[in-house]
């Protein structure tokens, strides 16, 4: 009879060999601004979608912790990011309510040991990976000078703004006024801002344009009334309007004449590709090529709107 002896190293060696063969488990934490506007929530099924496909190509299996805070709140924001770094988590996107609020959370958290970037809405004075998203200044750059071709270079606009501390809508604004400076017969009325909340900014669009009836266009840096049904009181083409984002509420805004053109941001990316740059850093260890990683924007209109609207399926885990 041939017997078979296994020492204690050779047992040592077994034990390990398995414990190697084990998959390696990879967290990514996502803090976006807010769960309840739709924009993060399709960055949300970006990042499932980018753990569930590339997780195999890179040899982990990948699991995503979202902290994004039920509303806008750059403190809760903070908080997150500083749970995320106490769990240990290896890495970790955020879109920044409040760059100086956001800060020292993301260095405190790249202190601890986490890979961190930002998306959306950047912290460029943070120690973050990088960012990935809208070039902002470009972008309301772009809206305005769409508006202005639809109004014929003349007439009052007004600007929607959003959270008035976000960074990135700050240049997005900056845009909108550049790019109206060039155009004389173009007058700005006033930014108005609001909470990022469908409510709020269709409440916002709806006392103004009450307040100031001589506004004819409205350069809205961000689409948070159209995602309400009813947000906008006038009739089709009364008022031009121009906004960022084209989500499947605002698409029925273009097609019905609402709005003129909708700018489409990458939002399904911003989670998808936030991961994939997080698992080249933390699995490959390879940085980024640049630090500003700028996607463009889509132009949507009546033309490609029923294309468009398709990619949402996916976008929405429609699929």
């Amino acid at each position: 009879m041939s017997r078979i002896w296994i020492g204690a190293v050779g047992l040592g060696v077994i034990i390990a060999g398995a414990a190697w063969a084990q998959e390696r488990t990879v967290t990514i934490g996502i803090v976006a601004k807010s769960q309840s506007n739709p924009v993060f929530q399709a960055a949300h099924q970006g990042a499932r979608d980018a753990a569930r496909e590339l997780g195999p190509q890179y040899g982990v299996s990948v699991n995503i912790d979202i902290q994004t805070p039920p509303q806008e709140d750059a403190q809760k924001q903070a908080q997150a990011v500083e749970l995320l770094a106490r769990k240990g988590v290896e890495a970790i996107a955020v879109s920044c309510s409040d760059a100086n609020a956001m800060t020292p959370a993301i260095d405190k958290a790249i202190s601890a040991g986490a890979v961190v970037m930002t998306f959306d809405s950047d912290a460029p004075r943070s120690k973050r990976l990088c960012y990935y998203g809208t070039d902002d200044v470009s972008c309301g750059k772009l809206v305005m000078k769409e508006l202005a071709a639809i109004m014929h270079d003349a007439g009052k606009v007004a600007i929607l703004g959003g959270n008035q501390a976000a960074p990135n809508l700050r240049n997005r604004i900056k845009g909108v006024k550049d790019e109206a400076a060039s155009h004389p017969g173009i007058a700005i009325v006033d930014t108005f801002y609001h909470q990022e909340t469908p409510e709020q900014a269709a409440a916002t669009v709806q006392r103004e344009q009450a307040a100031h009836p001589d506004i004819q266009g409205w350069a809205m840096i961000g689409g948070w009334p159209l995602f309400t049904r009813d947000a906008l009181k006038w009739a089709p083409g009364e008022v031009k309007v121009v906004s960022v984002d084209a989500l499947p509420p605002q698409l029925g805004y273009l097609e019905s004449g609402h709005v003129a053109v909708l700018l489409a941001q990458d939002c399904y990316g911003w989670g998808y590709k936030s991961v994939q740059i997080l698992l080249d850093k933390v699995v490959k260890s390879r940085d980024p090529a640049e630090s500003r990683i700028v996607d463009p924007l889509t132009r949507v209109t009546k033309d490609n709107v029923a294309d468009f609207g398709k990619k949402w399926d996916k976008w929405l885990g429609k699929k």
